[in-house]
């Protein structure tokens, strides 16, 4: 038997919420294995601070994962999971680890960038239902993928 969640939000509501939550999961997944992978291949005369900046980003990102997906569940949805579930969401590709690290990290700024877009995109529906937990939890979310994409801008040397 499965029960309905009784939090305040119709069960329309509740699907539209969690459909844009699980396209935020699937780039953020995407970004996180990026990160991760970058993290591991990163090499040049910066290695060490590259490599450390990358460990604190994939480190953000794995913990986020779970408050996502969580709030998936706590809609009454069922999250998303498995490569292919996310790779038919996300619009993240694979990196490629013989990239220099300058190649690199311009795609983890564009990546971040794009999991920004989709935070954004996320919002409407849950600001129309009045769904103030999930509009804190994208916020949270925007305001670390901006940090990470401002960091990897300096780092590359922009604004």
């Amino acid at each position: 038997m499965t029960v309905a969640p009784n939090i305040g939000l119709s069960a329309k509501h509740r699907s539209d919420i969690a459909s844009g939550l699980n396209k935020v999961l699937a780039d953020s997944y995407a970004l996180y294995l990026k990160t991760h992978g970058y993290h591991w291949n990163v090499r040049g005369p910066n290695f060490q601070s590259l490599h450390v900046l990358l460990e604190g980003q994939y480190t953000e990102e794995w913990t986020a994962l779970d408050a996502i997906a969580e709030r998936i569940r706590a809609l009454g949805e069922l999250a998303p999971q498995g490569y292919a579930a996310f790779g038919n969401l996300s619009s993240i590709k694979d990196g490629d680890p013989e990239q220099d690290w300058e190649a690199m990290f311009n795609e983890l700024k564009t990546d971040n960038e794009t999991v920004i877009a989709t935070l954004r995109a996320a919002f409407p529906a849950a600001e129309a239902a009045g769904d103030e937990a999930t509009a804190d939890l994208l916020t949270q979310r925007l305001l670390a993928h901006e940090k990470h994409a401002w960091m990897i801008r300096a780092t590359l040397g922009g604004k």
